[in-house]
């Protein structure tokens, strides 16, 4: 039996804890948090992040590898790298110097230490407004969550990730006319009208990397956004122009 790794990772998280335990009361996942003790910074739930993310109410930094970020990071997040000193000197100048400004980091899952680590250290450097979501990445994507690709990704993936599926959202007759080598189409003017009725989405492994891309960003979220509640949950987007993607990748 294969199970979808993130989503057992989490619910392990919040299953009760031996036989006979009395019946925790029903959690919304999309509500919780691993409700961590001990921690100096407090946690954000996936709703939370969604109002962040949808409001622009919070820096978002990304405490993993800036490959790592490349590959797939949430949507308007900044890569943090460097010491603790680099750090805290780049999230002023995002902050424009306001050690107040609200920031939520988030890295690997709930056992990645680096939005730990990080937070820690921005709490140290005088940040007051430091939250983590420390369910991270694969419980966003495993949710639904709309996740962004770097070109520098965009072109690692499609030069050495064999299995990876591009799929172009844009109208059939601009596809026809010429697309990435490889490329499905999906168009998403006809998926979200239900003209089209089944996207060219990979049946073999549901946890075959997806990228996504369109005529411009807003049309390649489109097609995420409708893409959230099917079981596919290694989605990314390229957000940037179809001229861009194809310019980039001929010239390699």
């Amino acid at each position: 039996m294969i199970f979808n790794i993130p989503v057992v990772m989490f619910c392990a998280l919040l299953a009760p804890v031996g036989i006979g335990a009395p019946r925790a009361e029903s959690v919304d996942i999309f509500r919780a948090t691993l409700a961590e003790t001990g921690q100096k910074t407090a946690e954000v739930s996936t709703d939370e992040m969604r109002r962040v993310l949808a409001d622009r109410s919070a820096i978002v930094l990304d405490t993993r590898t800036p490959a790592e970020f490349d590959a797939g990071h949430l949507p308007d997040a900044h890569s943090l790298d460097g010491s603790p000193a680099e750090v805290a000197a780049a999230v002023e100048r995002l902050a424009k110097g306001d050690r107040a400004a609200a920031l939520v980091l988030y890295c690997n899952g709930p056992y990645c230490q680096a939005s730990r680590r990080r937070a820690d250290e921005l709490a140290a450097a005088g940040f007051s407004n430091v939250r983590r979501y420390q369910l991270g990445l694969p419980v966003w994507r495993a949710l639904g969550g709309p996740v962004e690709v770097e070109l520098a990704g965009v072109r690692r993936i499609f030069n050495i990730d064999r299995t990876a599926v591009f799929i172009d959202a844009r109208a059939a007759g601009e596809f026809g006319q010429g697309s990435l080598p490889g490329a499905l189409n999906a168009p998403v003017d006809a998926l979200a009208s239900g003209a089209l009725k089944k996207a060219p989405l990979p049946e073999d492994d549901f946890n075959r990397r997806i990228v996504l891309f369109g005529r411009d960003v807003a049309q390649a979220r489109q097609l995420a956004a409708l893409l959230t509640k099917r079981p596919w949950h290694n989605v990314s987007y390229f957000p940037g122009t179809f001229d861009e993607l194809s310019l980039a990748l001929r010239s390699q």
